[in-house]
This record gives structure tokens, C-alpha cells and sequence, in this order.
């Protein structure tokens, strides 16, 4: 169960369990000066009280983060306008998979948020990596108090798909990343950017104890004392892409003053908000699949449809996470609360708390009945870890984030389950891996894993690994016939 600080801060105690606390909304009225006073807050309402509205720009504001957030950033009563290319769909259609809920075009979203009377959010189609003179040209327009980027392929298992999506993953967030920073220079605004990093950046295990926010107090040789960035240990090229960010924004800050605050944000889960649960129009992306579909969301979906959870490896990971709701009510503290001009680069650990991945699995195993399957590991990653976050800055600011609560994660499996006609199980099982080392040892352990199950007279496993060699193969012919061979010997 929450803690009653955070009961009394999401709803919960006025009763109807977790769609009703995701469902209580505020009224937000804006005075002459600029100021929205926010009434009957549905989540965390002593922080929402009194907010000066500001101009928003959200870049990515069509995606899983990005959509929510804006809806989060207008009910407080900040002028938002969304910025994207629509890139996530595209990616829908490469890859064959849609997301779990049926979300609607921009131009129907933005329709049903005006019809439950939401303030107006503008659309503007654009690329933010590849139409530089655009973008500079719509800040020189806009005038914007923060640009929010959420403007980067996000996975880190499609960055690692083939040479093409990390060429793409490198082009696209780091040139966004870029283009943003040089068109705010080149506007000659005074413009806060906040942006939507990730808890990757520090590794995983690397530290040796709690990983502070951002930097670290060192002595250098001589005794000289230094506070430094946190050492940067990649484990994907999405992940190198947020390290190179982080070095830009330090950059950018001394030499041109920007106001900047890096957002070093865990595992999102969960689907709906308070926002999004308005209207079924609204409704937010659910990735399930084993490129975009993150963790526990992709365990809740499996769990839905009685499909085993797919746990890598020994699932001694332990890894950072945070509810989809806290997402959207940190990036709009970040905007509220912004740097000075010359401050160094505000970063904020954006986790609510820490869990391994087999200890979720359980969690879900035991509130479901659903089975757990462990299967070889398509990262090249530790097979166990450690992980002390701090996040104190938040909280600081009087942030009471959502934990892991069997009513909101019945909320998820319910929803898995009203969509699951929409499912296509081959997405489950990985298809893309880190190097050719993980993918011989994934399709070695596999089919190894369905012989023993022929042996013991099990004709759907024997199916199921077909279907796992077809995703393993990647419509190479040759390759396919190896891994049949492999599975015969």
C-alpha cells in the first residue's frame, strides 16, 4: 500500500481505489497578472496551488513521455504549444507493431482535449534533428519561457537493432539535442531547456554506493579539490547519446549561459494519467513489444494474456523506476523551478525507487498467477547489480512520488486486457541484440531450451522456438538454416 502522505497526495483517500484518484482533475483559473491558481488538485495539490504561467514548448510531445506531459503542463494552466515529427508511428510501421492502445491521430487528440475543456494545445509538425531553420525560426516566434525535449529515439534495444537504427539514434538525438541548443543561442532568448535524460548514463553498478545527482566532489593530484560530472558508463548507443548530450549542455552553459536542467529519468510504467483517462481519445501509448515496451509494462502486458514472463538472464538487475504520472509532474516542477542564468547545469535524478527485475516478476507472478520464464540475455550487461539512487531534489520541492501499488498495477493489467486482441506475441521474445556474441548465445540457449521441451513431447514449444528462430534470423535465409541446424545437434 502508499504511505499516507502519498495517499493523501494522489486521491487514494477519498476513496474508489486507483482509477479514481488517476481520474481527479483540477480546475485551474487564470488571473489578469499571469498567475493560475489550481483548486481541488487531483495529485500532490499543495505544489500545484498557486503556478505562473509560462509559454511551453514540447518538443516530442506525440510520444509515450512527451504526450501526457503536455496534457499535464495546460491543465496547470502554462500555454503549451507540441512540436513533433511523428517518428514514433513511423517506427510503428517499421517494426509491425502498434501500440497496445489505440491512440489517436494528433489532430483527433487535440480535439478531444478541447471537448473536456482543456486549454488549447497548438501542433506543429516538425523535425527537430533535420529542419534546423524551422525550429529557430518557430523559437524567434513562439518566444517560449522552456522548450521541454523529449525529441529522442528513446529505446535502447532499437538503437541496438543494426547499423542502420544506430546511425538513426545518433543522427536524430544528437543533432536534435544541437539544433535545439544552437537555434536558442541564435535566438537571443533567454529560454530554459529541460530535458528528458535517462539513469543510464551512470551505469549500472559502477558507483560503489548512493549515485548522487549529476556531480561528484573529487580531490585531484595535489590535493586539489574538484566538483566534477559523474563518470559516464554507456550501455547502449541510445545511452551514449544522452552522455553526449550532457557534455553539449555543459558546453553550452559556459560558454553561452544557457539555462539548462537535465532530467535522469528511471523506467517509466504505467499508461494513463489523470489527463489522459478523460477521454478515451486521449488515451497514452502502451509499448509491449521487446524493442520499445518497457519492463514492468511489458510484464503486466504478458501477465494480461498469460503469456510466461520473459525475465533476462538471472534478473539481477536492478534498475530505477518511475509511474508515468510522476513523469509529466517533474518536468513541470523542472519548469517552475529553473536555474539562474550562469548556474551550472541543473540535473535531478528523476526515479521513485529501485527494484530488480526479478523481484518485479514475482510481484506480478504472484498477483496474477501468470508463470516466469527466464531466457537468455540479449544485453551485454552485468547479470547482477546493485543500485542506490539518490533524489532528493524532487522531494525537496515537495514531490511524493507514486510507488509500486497492486491497484495501479491492476490498472495496467486491465487495460492490457481490454486491448489484448491488438497483441501480436511474436514481438515478445527479443529481436534485437547487443552484439553477435549475445545473439549466437540467445539463439544457442533457445534452441537448446526447445529440443529439451520436443524431448518431452512439447509441440508447442517446438512452434514457439520456429517462430523465435524466424525473429532471430531477421529474414536472413542463411542464418535461419544455421539456427535450425543448431537446434537439431
Amino acid at each position: 500500500a502508499l504511505p499516507a502522505a502519498v495517499r493523501a497526495a494522489t486521491g487514494t483517500e477519498r476513496g474508489g481505489g486507483a482509477r479514481s484518484r488517476m481520474r481527479a482533475r483540477a480546475r485551474v483559473g487564470r488571473r489578469a497578472d499571469g498567475v493560475c491558481m489550481r483548486v481541488d488538485a487531483g495529485t500532490d495539490g499543495g505544489i500545484w496551488t498557486q503556478v505562473r504561467s509560462k509559454k511551453v514548448v514540447v518538443l516530442g510531445g506525440d510520444g509515450f513521455c512527451g504526450w501526457p506531459t503536455a496534457l499535464f503542463l495546460a491543465e496547470l494552466g502554462h500555454e503549451v504549444v507540441v512540436v513533433d515529427n511523428l517518428a514514433r508511428r513511423k517506427i510503428d510501421v517499421e517494426l509491425g507493431c502498434n501500440s497496445l492502445t489505440p491512440i489517436q491521430a494528433m489532430d483527433e487528440r487535440l480535439a478531444a482535449w478541447k471537448a473536456v475543456g482543456g486549454a488549447e494545445i497548438r501542433f506543429e509538425y516538425l523535425d527537430v534533428a533535420q529542419e534546423y531553420q524551422r525550429l529557430l525560426q518557430l523559437i524567434e516566434l513562439e518566444r517560449p519561457d522552456a522548450v521541454v525535449h523529449f525529441a529522442e529515439q528513446r529505446a535502447a534495444p532499437y538503437s541496438q537493432k543494426n547499423s542502420a537504427t544506430k546511425r538513426y539514434t545518433i543522427d536524430n538525438n544528437v543533432n536534435g539535442t544541437h539544433n535545439v541548443l544552437a537555434a536558442v543561442v541564435e535566438s537571443g532568448l533567454d529560454v530554459h531547456i529541460v530535458h528528458l535524460g535517462t539513469m543510464g548514463v551512470y551505469g549500472y553498478g559502477t558507483s560503489g554506493g548512493e549515485i548522487p545527482e549529476g556531480y561528484i566532489d573529487v580531490v585531484l593530484p595535489g590535493g586539489r579539490e574538484s566538483r566534477i560530472l559523474h563518470p559516464m558508463y554507456p550501455g547502449s548507443v541510445y545511452h551514449a547519446t544522452k552522455c553526449l548530450d550532457q557534455v553539449m549542455f555543459q558546453f553550452y552553459q559556459r560558454n553561452d549561459q544557457l539555462r539548462i536542467t537535465d532530467l535522469h529519468q528511471g523506467i517509466v510504467w504505467g499508461t494513463n494519467t489523470a489527463q489522459t483517462l478523460l477521454d478515451e481519445r486521449l488515451v497514452n501509448r502502451f509499448d509491449y513489444d521487446s524493442d520499445y515496451g518497457t519492463v514492468l509494462n511489458r510484464f503486466l502486458m504478458q501477465a494480461a494474456l498469460d503469456f510466461p514472463l520473459t525475465v533476462y538472464g538471472t534478473g539481477g538487475q536492478t534498475r530505477a523506476f518511475i509511474h508515468i504520472q510522476d513523469t509529466a509532474k517533474c518536468i513541470a516542477l523542472a519548469v517552475e523551478n529553473p536555474p539562474k542564468s550562469g548556474d551550472q547545469v541543473e540535473i535531478f535524478n528523476q526515479v521513485a525507487e529501485t527494484h530488480r527485475v526479478r523481484d518485479l516478476a514475482h510481484i506480478i507472478s504472484e498477483m496474477t498467477g501468470c508463470k516466469v520464464n527466464n531466457i537468455a540475455n540479449p544485453r551485454n550487461e552485468a547479470s547482477e547489480n546493485e543500485l542506490d539512487v539518490a533524489n532528493r531534489k524532487f522531494q525537496a520541492l515537495g514531490w511524493s512520488p507514486i510507488t509500486l501499488d497492486t491497484g495501479l498495477l491492476d490498472e495496467v493489467v486491465n487495460i492490457a486486457g481490454k486491448y489484448k486482441e491488438r497483441c501480436d506475441t511474436s514481438k515478445v521474445l527479443p529481436s534485437s541484440f547487443w552484439n553477435k556474441t549475445r545473439l549466437r548465445e540467445c539463439a544457442e540457449s533457445n534452441a537448446q531450451a526447445a529440443a529439451l521441451a520436443a524431448e518431452a513431447g512439447s509441440a508447442v514449444s517446438v512452434e514457439d522456438a520456429e517462430s523465435m528462430l524466424q525473429k532471430l534470423s531477421s529474414g536472413d535465409h542463411q542464418r535461419l538454416e544455421r539456427l535450425r541446424a543448431a537446434m537439431r545437434t
